[in-house]
Formats: structure tokens, sequence, C-alpha cells
């Protein structure tokens, strides 16, 4: 890791004193102004009228959701200036435009109104991409140019081969959201699998609480205080590929990222004369390579995941360069009809590991993780998840509660909960947020 101060930040002194530096690996993208995206969401709309005018407009669409949300702490802060809760309001919709050949813009915006943290509150342009299409021999290619969202990985607990798009983690703790990232992103497709080729021009800093948020550490992370690697900073060309194929019961993904990571390294700096005279926490993004392999097993009602990564270049908790390998291996078995009904019961189980022990940047150094998931296969596509994270090193354990169904086709409901049960206070990985366990629900209409 490397400072934005003059003092080397390898240094202990300069490591987080509460133990961030330890916890899982949270970079901001501080998502650019609404009125900038209101202008390119105007811009997407006028392409998109002028190229009805050259083109033959097949299929329009206009869809989306806007969700009333809420999320409740229902203990006392453990840090200076935390709220308890997190309530507001989300848009996000979406335009989608065909023409005679199939050729399709779309765009997706997202903007989210947070009353209790400022930092939750933030614009992205999900996706706005062009899509054009054709054959080459006995296959065909696709290429998408603009900002979208892809997804690489096939375990529950943990994603490590996805790398392509940033973390929004102003929206769960979980890392499952991500930013829109700029691309180009060509796909060649044939019976012998499919090859992706992404160029990646711009990088986006990942998201954090602001001073008024939970689910963060000792420390605010200075939004504008980021250094890079690189000396083309946020610039930098990333490159990645991936190669996938369907072999029988075996899916199998092969790929490889170059470029500016997207975890940063977390640093405590000295405070501002003109501010709360508090410390805090700067990024630093480094240039890594990643090898990976993502994998699925069929076998009747078995599911056997596994994701595997190699990572050069990026640093350890402990501001150290290593150099690691990490993995996610388990698998899901579902019983269908249980119960004499429609409904379907998944059991899930899964181990991840990281080679760097304790001095990994994230909690997910040793965990065990096991989960139930029942499906009712009914109408209202009623769904109930059941899962608990283990720290195999220490005692800390945490839980997650999640409830969704439709309300009717246009209203849907979501009532979730990630409990901290138990918290070793030398697990530096989970102690920041020990009194963070919350409730949430959301209501959505969906148009």
């Amino acid at each position: 890791m490397h400072a934005t101060s003059p003092a080397n930040p390898s240094s202990p002194r300069h490591r987080d004193p509460g133990g961030f530096a330890a916890l899982r690996p949270q970079t901001l993208g501080r998502c650019r102004p609404v009125a900038a995206l209101v202008l390119v969401w105007f811009a997407a709309a006028l392409l998109a009228a002028g190229s009805a005018a050259a083109l033959e407009i097949t299929h329009q669409e206009l869809s989306g959701r806007i969700a009333a949300e809420g999320r409740w702490f229902y203990q006392d802060a453990a840090h200076a200036g935390q709220d308890s809760h997190n309530s507001g309001l989300v848009i996000e919709p979406k335009l989608y435009v065909e023409d005679d050949e199939g050729r399709s813009l779309t765009v997706k915006p997202f903007f989210r109104y947070d009353a209790g943290d400022e930092g939750r509150t933030h614009a992205d342009l999900r996706e706005a991409y062009v899509l054009i299409f054709g054959e080459a021999g006995e296959g065909e290619w696709e290429l998408r140019l603009g900002v979208d969202r892809v997804f690489w990985g096939v375990a529950e607990s943990r994603h490590l081969v996805d790398i392509v798009n940033q973390t929004d983690l102003v929206e769960h703790p979980n890392e499952e959201v991500k930013l829109g990232q700029p691309m180009a992103h060509f796909t060649w497709a044939g019976e012998w699998g499919a090859l992706e080729l992404f160029a990646l021009p711009y990088h986006r800093q990942r998201t954090f609480p602001g001073r008024s948020g939970r689910l963060r550490s000792r420390f605010v992370v200075d939004d504008g205080n980021v250094s890079y690697e690189s000396a083309a900073k946020e610039w930098h060309v990333d490159l990645a590929a991936r190669y996938s194929r369907t072999a029988g019961p075996l899916d199998l993904g092969l790929s490889v990222f170059d470029g500016t990571s997207r975890e940063p390294c977390l640093f405590c700096v000295p405070p501002r004369l003109d501010e709360r005279r508090e410390p805090r926490l700067v990024q630093h993004y480094e240039q890594i390579r990643q090898f990976g392999l993502d994998a699925q097993l069929t076998i009747e009602s078995w599911l056997l995941k596994l994701e595997v990564i190699h990572r050069a270049g990026a640093s350890n908790g402990m501001g150290q360069k290593q150099d690691y390998t990490a993995f996610v291996a388990g698998g899901e078995y579902t019983f269908n009809g249980v119960f004499g009904s429609n409904a379907d019961l998944g059991l899930l189980a899964e181990w991840t590991h990281d080679d760097r022990g304790d001095d990994a940047p994230h909690v997910f150094n040793n965990e065990a993780f096991a989960g139930v998931r029942l499906s009712l296969n009914d109408v209202e596509g009623t769904q109930m998840t059941a899962s608990i994270l283990w720290d195999l090193d220490h005692a800390s354990r945490s839980l997650g509660l999640e409830l969704t169904r439709r309300l009717t086709d246009q209203w849907s409901l979501e009532v979730a909960g990630t409990f901290f049960v138990a918290v070793d206070k030398d697990d530096l990985n989970f102690y920041q947020t020990r009194r963070d366990s919350f409730v949430e629900m959301s209501v959505t209409y969906h148009f």
C-alpha cells in the first residue's frame, strides 16, 4: 500500500488504529453529480430520437422501479456521529430502444436519496450502452460500447472472480450491488464456447458510508482523497478476458484481469485543521493482475461450486505487497416438492479461504457459510432465505434473513436483516461493525 501523506504509510502508526484496514476491502467510487446524470440521460434520449430518423425503430420500452426503503439499527452506535436509521427513496428507470436489425440502445440511471446518511445519497449510470452483433464463421459476435455491468462467478457467499465492476458498498454490505463501468465488451461465441474481451478505460472508486452512516469504521473515508499506483490514475486502461464453456453437466469459466484493483488500500491520515480534527481514511488503488477460475457441476439435485483466484501486486492488511491465492468451495442441494407442495427447499454450504490469513484486508480469510432457501413457487414468487457466516479462526458469527414476495403485478415487498450475533474483540474484520445489526424493509413499484 501507499499513502498520500509524506510519511511512510507502511509504518504501523499510519494504519487505522481501529483496525479498519483489515476490514473487507471497500472502495469508493463517489458518483458524479445528479445534474451530470440528467445530462447523460437527456443525451441518450436525443440519440435515440436521432437514430429513429435514420433507422426504423421497431421497439421502444420504458420500464424501471421506484422503491421506498427503510433500514433500522436497533443498537446504540459504536462510533461518534452515527445515526440509527437509513431511510429514503430509490428511482431506477430503464430505456430500451431497438431498430429493425436488432441493434439496441439501453440506458439505466440510478438515484438514491437517504435521510439518515449523506454518504448513501448518490446517483450512478448503471447502464448506457449500444449493442451490435453479427455472424463470424459458424459462430456469432457481439459488441457492447458504453457503460454496463457484468457478473462472473457461481458461489453464494463470496464472488472472488467478479472483478470487472466496482462495488456500490453503500447499497449493502454484502457487496452484491455494482456501479456502472465504462467499457468496450466484445464477445465471440460458437460451439467451442464463448470468449469475452474487455477494455475498461476509466476506474470507478467504491462508495463508502458518510460520518452519520453505520457499517463503517471509527474513522470516515475521505471521498476526495484518493491516490493511484498508476501514473494515469483513474484513466488507466484496464484489460480483462474470460473464456466460458458448458460441457455436459459442467459449466467452466477461465478469466484474467490486468489493471487497477477494485479494492482500495485504506490508510489513516492526520485531520485537516478546518474540520472536526478527526483522523480520516484515504484510499489508494494498486495495479494488480488476477487469474480466476469458476466452475459449477450439476449432478441431479446437486450443484457443486468452485471459485479460485490468484492475485499479484496487491497489498495485505499490513500494507505489504503479497501475492496470494483464495478460493470458495461448496455446494447446494435442492429438495423438490417438499411437504407434498410445489415448494423447493435448498441447502447451501461453502468454505472461503484466503492464504494470507489474518493479514487479509477483508473478513473472508477463513469462513464457513451455511444457508437454507425456501422457494414456494407460487404466483407471488415468495422466497425465504436464512444463512450464517462463521469465522473459523475466531468466535465471530453473523446471521442473515431475507423474505421477498410480489404483492401485485406491479408491487413487491422485501424484508431482510443482518445480525452480528457474536463478535470476537481480536477479530478486527468484524469488530468495527459490532453494533451495526439491522433490519430493513423495501416496498417497490415496478413500471
